[in-house]
């Protein structure tokens, strides 16, 4: 199973990821779920495009079909990925997707983003980004044109674009705003074993026929 935590940038992905993969590591999990990220996939260019993008996502689409054949799961989280690109990715109809969206309110996610020092210019883009995640995950007709506007040509948009919100269209919401970056790892690795036993969202494989 691919199991996709998306979010926008200051919501805690990475470090919730980071915190999720030692929680797998005491548990004697690691042989079970794989971590990765964009950069862990491969070279990130100069001028990151959101061809580049999808093209990446369809590399850890790949990846977890490879570990589905060993038993396994990849857990593909710290980036700014939305399921709307992961279902559209050309190899996403041969492997049951997951999905999970870190969320936190305006006061935190501004707070995070100062800590980060984020350019001013930048926090509305970001604030964006994060309202339009929240309402793509309950309709998938919100503004398809975020991700499908200068796209990789392989993707396969026809998928889900067009579709309005229905029970076939559902993902797991977790607010992060009061939780610690132990507690975030904790409820995402707690996310992945209910979505690999079946108890959360999950969007099997070929879904959309």
């Amino acid at each position: 199973m691919l199991l996709l935590v998306s979010g926008a940038s200051g919501v805690g992905k990475t470090t919730a990821r980071l915190h999720a993969r030692h929680l797998f590591e005491r548990r004697q999990l690691d042989s079970t779920y794989e971590t990765a990220e964009l950069f862990t996939l491969g070279p990130i260019p100069a001028v990151p495009t959101i061809a580049w993008r999808q093209q990446q996502v369809e590399t850890a689409v790949r990846r977890a079909i490879a570990l589905e054949a060993e038993g396994r799961h990849l857990l593909f989280a710290g980036d700014p990925v939305p399921v709307g690109e992961a279902l559209a990715a050309p190899s996403a109809d041969r492997i049951d997707i997951a999905a999970c969206l870190l969320d936190a309110d305006e006061e935190t996610h501004l707070a995070r983003l100062a800590r980060r020092a984020e350019p001013e210019e930048l926090i509305p883009l970001h604030r964006g980004f994060a309202a339009w995640l929240r309402a793509h995950a309950t309709d998938p007709g919100h503004v398809p044109e975020a991700v499908t506007t200068d796209s990789w040509e392989e993707m396969r948009w026809e998928r889900w674009v067009g579709r309005t919100p229905g029970p076939e269209w559902a993902m797991t919401v977790l607010d992060t705003s009061r939780l610690t970056p132990e507690q975030a790892g904790a409820a995402v690795a707690d996310w992945c074993r209910r979505a690999v036993a079946g108890e959360a969202p999950v969007f099997r494989a070929g879904w959309f026929k």
